[in-house]
């Protein structure tokens, strides 16, 4: 049947030519955007329901710059809901106040209150993003950062015919704060997405969405750049388009050794460049996302789809579904995850810290805690080390400059309480957890390694962890139990993939190092928004430096007040 469809590139290509504004090469500018967060009503799988947006649009605007440029994005709340927005991995060199995690570096902005983010983009060129960062109103609010090279600098890969960002998320039917609301009386997990979407739209394999369907019109023999983001709250997605290769030449704004694969794995809150070839057969070709799960834990198993289609093909060619990898795909996983390597030249160096300050290592492990309100009696949570990580009342950060006492403590273990079997049978036993605002204090510019080991308490689940102000590399990973002693050896130290987000395989562990040579409060968290939610998070003060140019710069007039 036939489907009337809207080709979209955006205005990327427009952005890619005029951007510059007349300036000479190597000259910043200031790029300035105004974003209003509004409800408004959408309709999706034959339910209309109220959405939180910024400007009205879903996803949300696209922010664009160049490495060098200076952001100032000023948000105006006109929502029910308190409201902040993350850069999700934009550095916020000494400048946290930007950074976005309400009650960590700000309190939310007001309903009817304003809010500017004034935010330097230093060393970074790609793609990132942006969502709200508080309750789980990144549902709805978020939408990409693309970032140019700076001018003449051009890209380390073939120049693309063109550029679309292809944003991965989630969709309810109902309410999704109410969902929440729902579960956290039961004290249990609130109901799963009711579909994925692509762009916003979930496509034609669901009920009522037609219309509802990104494409995207190619040209036979161009190569064209996708930018791809899961946004998606609590989802890890595979995608792959039908009939066409994906060469990965960047993750998380940071290039890579490009390599070619039928399908990517990407987590919540990553983000993936891949070049295309349009050089099949002229016709229509689905672009499909959906879940990788390994664990015995329930998932949204639905196929969000999206269309690739040849200029001059009608709407009413059947276009082709790709083969993704099976649900449980762990060798797919596993396979992929270790062809990612850093470009490693000498223009886009890997700084891997080699000699190690400070060694941390961190359990995940999920719980049980009594909740008197909870009908069970009981509530699942999460944690770090043992502890569930208690939500301020104010900002860390503020906290922090201003050196307010009772507000945190510094005294999080670098290692857990008791040393088990973390990936053994099943733990079904003693399982609360301590509670806690404990953040882990680290010194300016040493060198941190941190294991992040999975744990079987209750289950074993893949996890993604976000540092918030940091980039890091993922020198190691492996399944089963970290080995101290022997698996060090193992450690890729120079070429391994640099991100701001790294999955933690289920039952296995992942190591992780930077330089902390940015000084503030950053939070760590991982970005399944359930597990966040529960208390699978915690915080890095990390100290100033001898002078002012290495120290927190003063907050802005305008930080929301608590």
């Amino acid at each position: 049947m036939a489907r009337t469809i809207t080709f979209c590139w955006g205005s990327a290509l427009l952005f890619i030519y005029f951007v510059g504004f007349f300036l000479t090469p190597g000259e910043a500018a200031i790029k300035t955007y105004q974003f209003d967060v509004k409800v408004i009503n959408v309709s999706r799988l034959c339910h209309s329901k109220p959405i939180v947006t910024v400007n009205g649009m879903f996803p949300g605007p696209t922010v664009y710059a160049r490495e060098g440029d200076t952001l100032v994005v000023n948000v105006t709340n006109h929502a029910k809901y308190n409201m902040s927005i993350h850069w999700h991995g934009l550095k916020q060199y000494r400048n946290g106040w930007a950074d976005g995690p309400a009650y960590i570096t700000q309190c939310p902005i007001m309903t009817g209150h304003s809010y500017t983010y004034n935010i330097t983009i230093t060393a970074q060129r790609g793609t990132l993003w942006w969502h709200a960062h508080i309750f789980w109103l990144r549902a709805t609010v978020y939408g990409a950062i693309v970032i140019m090279p700076k001018q003449g600098a051009g890209f380390p890969f073939p120049q693309p015919y063109r550029e679309a960002n292809i944003v991965l998320g989630e969709w309810w039917n109902n309410d999704v704060e109410e969902i929440v609301k729902q579960g956290n009386k039961l004290g249990l997990p609130p109901n799963m997405s009711d579909a994925h979407t692509i762009n916003g739209k979930p496509g034609p394999l669901f009920p009522c969405s037609e219309k509802h369907t990104y494409a995207l019109e190619v040209e036979q023999g161009k190569t064209y750049l996708l930018r791809i983001i899961n946004a998606a709250l609590n989802d890890e997605l595979f995608f792959a388009i039908a009939g066409h290769n994906l060469t990965v030449v960047e993750i998380d704004a940071v290039y890579t050794k490009p390599f070619t694969t039928q399908a990517i794995l990407i987590a919540p809150g990553q983000t993936t460049n891949v070049l295309v070839q349009a050089t099949q057969a002229p016709g229509r070709y689905f672009m499909a996302a959906r879940p990788f799960m390994d664990a015995p834990v329930s998932v949204d198993n639905k196929t969000a789809t999206a269309i690739l289609q040849y200029k001059g093909i009608p709407n009413s060619v059947q276009p082709l579904l790709p083969q993704l990898p099976a649900l449980n795909n762990t060798a797919f996983a596993l396979n992929y995850d270790d062809k990612l390597r850093s470009l490693n030249t000498a223009q886009f160096p890997a700084n891997v810290p080699l000699k190690v300050d400070r060694h941390l290592f961190y359990t995940i492990g999920l719980g049980i805690n009594p909740c008197p309100t909870c009908l069970n009696g009981t509530q699942l949570t999460a944690s770090l080390n043992n502890i569930t990580f208690v939500m301020p009342k104010i900002g860390l950060l503020q906290a922090h400059f201003f050196n307010t006492k009772g507000v945190f403590t510094t005294d999080f273990p670098d290692r857990p309480p008791t040393s088990f079997n973390f990936t053994g049978a099943p733990l079904t036993a003693n399982l609360g957890t301590k509670q806690g605002t404990r953040l882990s204090k680290i010194a300016f510019n040493s060198t941190v390694e941190l294991v992040l080991q999975d744990t079987n308490l209750l289950t074993v689940e893949s996890h993604p962890f976000h540092l918030h102000g940091y980039n890091f590399f993922i020198v190691g990973s492996g399944i089963g139990n970290f080995d101290p002693k022997k698996d060090p050896a193992t450690f890729n130290l120079v070429d391994p993939p640099e991100r701001n987000t790294v999955g933690v395989p289920t039952g296995g562990w992942t190591a992780i190092r930077f330089r902390a040579d940015n000084p503030g409060v950053w939070f760590m968290h991982c970005h399944l928004e359930l597990h966040t939610s529960w208390g699978l998070k915690t915080a890095f003060v990390v100290e100033n430096g001898k002078d002012t140019d290495h120290s927190v710069m003063p907050p802005p007039k305008d930080l929301p007040p608590c």
